[in-house]
């Protein structure tokens, strides 16, 4: 527990940290990748040179310290940390290399203003939080140890097969490479996989897009132009190679409950939303699925999506085409709009809402789902960005 002389110099020293927070993160990671290129692994290098990490860690550093007596309205911030870490395999040694760089980063960017008084109340405030991250992460890492089928740390997997499902989406089967189960998971989550590419390690999590089952994983991988990942996924890794897999993580997950389900998704946020449908769709509840793409071509599912709303009534498909050809034949075309949404949902609006897709499309989402009056703790969303880029306050 923090001391109230403590907790009196980190509310009296925010107001500078919030003025200089992407001051202090733009120097934290060039300082820290320089003194530990180690860690650099566990960092997605287009996110930083795009800003985003930077940003996001400046966003969560000023809501820590402004809600420092008051850490529970963190609980669902706090979570998210939690899975991503998990599913990167973040360890306790790397804690203590992210403290001694960002308190460093604190004291150059603020000067004299740091007093060493100040410096160790940030200290205490981090190991704080620091301390919490870890065993919730201990926990997790142990529960999925113990899972029938599951592991901790990294476990190898054969890619069995690939699979094009559009013209820049490809799947890959995953099965174990000692050939005993795998272990369930909640459909909506993600896995992390541990490459080496040219020489260089590097992480990514990417969405599990079929149901849980005990004989393999699969994920589905769109190609970014200038992807390295995604381009030597698509280009180099071939059925028969063996991949290094993390357990999976994620609180994007589907509920348990008997609610209606509106998946709303753009392009490759297809993934965890098929997941979600492929379990759910022995089941009565009403499925609503709306789907946003530029044409056919780059429409992963649409056949399979198709087929199983024909077997199952209870699945109600709508595809939304802004660049549909002749052939098409879309629901729609154009973007998703407000006036869809409240026409496919109905007057219940009391419904699992969830969506995912590129950051103009879930900015358009997040402002839809109030004017909905769907309940705020019915609306289900992962992003990668800075929470107020979706118009979401921080501390939230």
């Amino acid at each position: 527990m923090l001391t109230q002389q403590t907790i009196d110099i980190i509310k009296a020293t925010v107001p500078a940290v919030s003025v200089h927070a992407n001051d202090i993160t733009a120097h934290f990671y060039p300082l820290m990748f320089r003194d530990y290129p180690e860690v650099k692994r566990f960092f997605n290098q287009s996110n930083q040179a795009g800003n985003a990490q930077p940003k996001a860690l400046a966003n969560a550093l000023v809501a820590y310290a402004g809600n420092i007596e008051n850490l529970s309205v963190l609980e669902a911030a706090v979570n998210r940390i939690v899975n991503k870490h998990v599913s990167l395999n973040i360890l306790p040694e790397q804690y203590a290399i992210v403290g001694e760089c960002l308190l460093k980063s604190i004291k150059a960017v603020l000067g004299d203003a740091a007093t060493d008084a100040v410096i160790e109340a940030w200290g205490q405030a981090y190991w704080q939080l620091a301390d919490l991250l870890i065993a919730a992460e201990e926990a997790a890492y142990t529960a999925n140890a113990e899972k029938e089928g599951g592991w901790r740390g990294e476990r190898e997997f054969k890619v069995t097969s690939k699979v094009a499902e559009s013209e820049n989406i490809t799947s890959f089967y995953l099965t174990p490479a000692d050939g005993q189960p795998v272990s369930s998971f909640t459909p909506g989550q993600f896995i992390g996989l541990v490459l080496n590419i040219d020489g260089e390690e590097t992480r990514r999590q990417y969405s599990l897009s079929d149901a849980p089952n005990s004989e393999f994983l699969r994920i589905s991988v769109k190609r970014e132009e200038g992807g390295a990942v995604s381009n030597y996924l698509h280009n180099r890794v071939q059925a028969g190679d063996t991949l290094r897999v993390l357990a999976p993580a994620g609180d994007f997950i589907l509920k348990d409950n008997n609610k209606p389900v509106v998946l709303v998704t753009g392009g490759v946020g297809i993934t965890p939303a098929i997941s979600m449908l492929n379990s759910l769709k022995a089941t009565n509840r009403p499925i609503h699925f709306i789907h946003a793409a530029m044409n056919t071509k780059v429409h992963a599912f649409r056949d399979h999506v198709t087929n199983l709303a024909a077997n199952n009534a209870n699945i109600k498909p709508y595809f939304v085409y802004s660049h549909a050809t002749a052939e098409c034949q879309p629901d729609a075309t154009g973007f998703i709009n407000l006036a869809m949404l409240e026409e496919k949902i109905g007057d219940d609006r009391d419904v699992e809402f969830y969506f995912l897709g590129p950051k103009p499309f879930m900015q358009a989402m997040n402002s839809f789902a109030p004017k909905l009056r769907i309940p705020a703790e019915n609306v289900h969303f992962e992003f990668f960005g800075p929470a107020e880029d979706l118009n979401i306050a921080p501390a939230a």
